[in-house]
């Protein structure tokens, strides 16, 4: 078979070299620069001693519309769109012998297509024998850009695989962030790719949403830190990262997704203060250059056509400084989901009007350079604006030094992707994900020589597929929780399991609003599951979602276990044995049975290529949870809209007495605040100090406190910084997030904190719509989560 493979391999490249045996004898290729057109002088364009902006518009001066129009558009890869993988002589007479913006997925894995994914050297190979096309054969040399995505680990076969984003969310720890894009980083420059689309900095604050699962959370300030961290590890590997989805996407009418990811119900100044603060933070503190536009509109005004948010805001307000791609259809949909275009041809108009520069989507790029063609002939963009469009392109290739090493060594990436390093950060982040929910008479951790034979059971015991993104690592060996608890015990003590039950029943998703008895088959398995628990010393239940339940598409009606996993639950709480319950999900589920009845609950959300080795590992002591939740749990699905942080007694109770008092007619609390999360060992905090020096619009807040793990086990404690306005001109949320700290400490060890507030920290949108900060009394807390506050103060500004 492998000879097989590189006979091909060796026909192909022989194909390539004959079409390009001309191109391959002109001495193009100098000592610091590349004659790019082939015309035996170095061009302004071309030489790298001169500055971006000359290049560009030296550049610019010589392309036809033609080369210009083409350098805003996508080529989805092979197995996508394109018909060859790598080049063939027909590519001379294809669309982009006149050059290309970038070439999305080329070889990645995503098509099964594809031929040159791995071993990792030879995708090296045929990205170079691609990019020897443009440079060689077309008029200019512009060179091709190579996108992927990578927001769970590089989209790439055999990557580095690491947890759902909202996994990496509960770890509150911005250095493994920052570690983490450095490892998706290597591996995609290693790769040969240029632009990675991640992180996703859409606040998720419906908890019915389906990409949930894909947000760090549901709080800006926590979203921020996520965001720029882990763009700054990009970035410095010599990657360029593009941020999604701008903007106010993730709040579609209703938490729907799929068709809708539409008309999200959102005040201007929650938008601003919750939706748009991530990419305002994370776009002014890193050097970001790559945005997606998103599908939605906002109140009535689609984004992708909208002037306001692609150019006022962030070209204008916010400084940035790259180009925009569509993301998928959204180009379209102005036209034929919107309604706001009467043609294709006026979508694209109003697109690129209002600051689109590429559009990006699973067609051939003809269909939009056509129509665009024709715009710039008739006068509907001008050629000022298409320059303008093409410049933002072209800095960004400039910058990526596409344009100075083109090229990528094919030797260092098999040493590069997926090396130890790499899987012991990936192994890590697994563990920071885990939180302790509940730990009943400190059932948790389980002492293995007490035990002699444990069950394991439920229907994501053997989740493998749900830790395996659309978005991040393809192919990757995971360890599911079974394994993890088979592989840690190994034969010291038996470990049996059973399903218990299906990840849901025959009905779902309409028994998510209507209740269906067991069938037979489904009492058989149950009742297998109940006969091996009674000759088990402890009960792990793996229970949750999968991968078709939560994610693009896939929104939700109920927050509970599907089917009738909580029957399964429900007959397993009455034996009588230890039950600890396992989360493998990506919503936060209302598991309010377990909460009552399980002696221990892990959420453990989809934790990536090492999930069962972490889980094995908390399980029985080795590593001690110190996740905490990055969104709020809910008892019930009609609590929404429920989450963290809210203005004042907006998530208040009822009266009981007084005039108005009528009795309780809801369930007001939620089951788990933001912020939360348990640990084996306990911390106290003390000598909270406050040195406040600072006005309106300079100095600092210095808050210092030691923290102390009082407990006989070492572990991590996250303190978390909180403030509140007291008193202002317009209403403001009760409490934000404003710091926060993922400290390791061992038994009685005692270490200061230091959270430094600045002016821009405090800020509110005044009845002018301005950004201020007000002097005033300001309160902090501090605590274990944003209901758990150990330490209070205040500080004033007095102008």
């Amino acid at each position: 078979m492998q000879n097989k493979f590189y006979l091909k391999l060796l026909c192909v490249s022989l194909l390539f070299s004959m079409y390009s045996v001309n191109a391959q004898t002109k001495r193009i290729y100098h000592k610091n620069w590349i004659d790019f057109n082939k015309n035996g002088q170095k061009d302004i364009y071309e030489d790298q001693n001169q500055s971006i902006e000359k290049r560009i518009e030296n550049l610019l001066s010589l392309m036809t519309v033609e080369e210009k129009t083409n350098q805003l558009v996508t080529l989805y890869g092979y197995g996508r769109v394109a018909e060859e993988e790598i080049p063939t002589a027909s590519w001379k007479n294809e669309l982009w012998k006149d050059g290309l913006a970038n070439i999305d997925e080329a070889s990645n894995g995503v098509s099964e297509k594809a031929q040159f994914t791995f071993p990792y050297s030879k995708h090296v190979w045929a990205l170079n024998k691609i990019q020897t096309f443009f440079i060689e054969e077309t008029r200019l040399g512009i060179p091709v850009e190579f996108t992927n995505e990578g927001i769970r680990g590089l989209n790439h076969v055999k990557a580095t695989s690491f947890p759902a984003q909202i996994g990496m969310g509960s770890t509150f720890n911005p250095e493994l962030l920052y570690k983490t894009g450095q490892v998706i980083g290597k591996e995609a420059y290693a790769l040969g790719y240029n632009n990675i689309y991640s992180p996703v900095l859409d606040v998720a604050r419906d908890q019915r949403w389906g990409r949930i699962v894909e947000s760090f959370g549901e709080d800006p300030f926590l979203v921020s830190e996520y965001g720029v961290q882990i763009s700054k590890g990009l970035q410095e590997q010599g990657v360029v990262n593009s941020l999604k989805h701008f903007a106010v996407y993730s709040a579609p009418k209703g938490g729907r997704d799929g068709h809708v990811r539409l008309d999200p119900h959102i005040t201007w100044r929650d938008m601003h203060l919750m939706y748009l603060y991530p990419f305002k933070r994370v776009i002014q503190e890193t050097n970001i250059m790559g945005i997606m536009s998103s599908y939605n509109d906002y109140d009535g005004e689609p984004i992708i056509g909208s002037h306001y948010f692609q150019t006022e805001l962030l070209r204008d307000t916010y400084g940035f400084n790259g180009y925009v791609v569509s993301d998928s259809d959204a180009l379209i949909y102005l036209y034929n989901k919107h309604h706001v275009a009467d043609s294709y041809k006026q979508a694209i108009q109003q697109a690129l009007t209002a600051g689109l520069n590429v559009r990006t989507t699973f067609n051939h790029p003809e269909n939009f350079i056509k129509p665009l063609r024709e715009l710039v002939k008739e006068g509907g963009i001008s050629i000022k604006l298409l320059d303008s469009r093409v410049k933002d392109v072209l800095r960004v290739k400039f910058n990526e030094g596409l344009f100075n090493n083109p090229y990528r060594d094919e030797k260092i990436a098999d040493r590069v992707v997926k090396n130890e390093a790499h899987k012991n950060i990936a192994l890590q982040a697994s563990r920071e994900s885990i939180i302790l929910l509940k730990n009943k008479n400190s059932i948790l951790p389980l002492d293995k020589n007490k035990l002699k034979n444990i069950l394991v059971c439920g229907p994501t015991a053997k989740s493998k597929s749900s830790s395996i993104s659309r978005y991040g690592a393809l192919k990757t060996d995971i360890i599911s929780g079974f394994d993890g608890i088979k592989n840690y015990l190994k034969d010291d003590i038996e470990v049996t399991y059973a399903k218990g039950i299906d990840l849901k029943d025959k009905n779902w998703p309409d028994s998510e609003v209507f209740n269906v008895p067991l069938d037979t088959d489904e009492e058989a398995q149950i009742n297998e599951a109940l006969s091996m628990a009674k000759s088990a010393d402890a009960i792990v239940l793996f229970v949750g979602e999968d991968e078709k339940m939560v994610g693009e598409n896939l929104s939700r009606t109920n927050l509970d276990l599907p089917g009738h996993q909580k029957k399964l639950l429900t007959a397993l709480s009455k034996i009588g044995k230890p039950l600890i319950v396992v989360l493998i999900n990506g919503h936060p589920l209302s598991i309010n049975y377990a909460d009552r009845q399980a002696d221990a609950i892990l959420e453990a959300w989809f934790p990536g290529e090492f999930g069962g080795q972490a889980i094995a590992e908390v399980i029985f002591g080795d590593y001690n949870p110190g996740g905490k939740l990055p969104v709020t749990v809910l008892r019930s699905v009609g609590q929404i809209p429920y989450n963290f942080p809210y203005k004042p007694h907006s998530q208040s109770g009822q009266a009981n007495e007084g005039p108005n008092g009528t009795g309780d007619s809801r369930v007001v609390t939620e089951l788990y605040p933001f912020g939360f999360g348990l640990s084996y060992t306990s911390f106290k905090y003390s000598n909270l100090k406050i040195d406040a020096n600072i006005t309106s619009t300079s100095g600092t807040v210095t808050i210092s406190f030691n923290v102390e793990n009082i407990g006989s086990t070492a572990g991590d404690v996250v303190p978390q910084l909180y403030v509140n306005d007291d008193t202002s001109s317009i209403t403001v949320y009760e409490w934000q997030l404003r710091g926060f700290n993922r400290i390791y400490l061992k038994p009685k060890e005692q270490k200061t904190v230091t959270f430094i507030l600045q002016p821009k920290d405090l800020e509110l949108i005044n009845k002018d719509r301005i950004f201020v900060v007000e002097p005033g009394k300001f309160n902090i807390a501090i605590g274990n989560s944003s209901k758990d506050f150990q330490l209070k103060d205040s500080f004033v500004i007095i102008k």
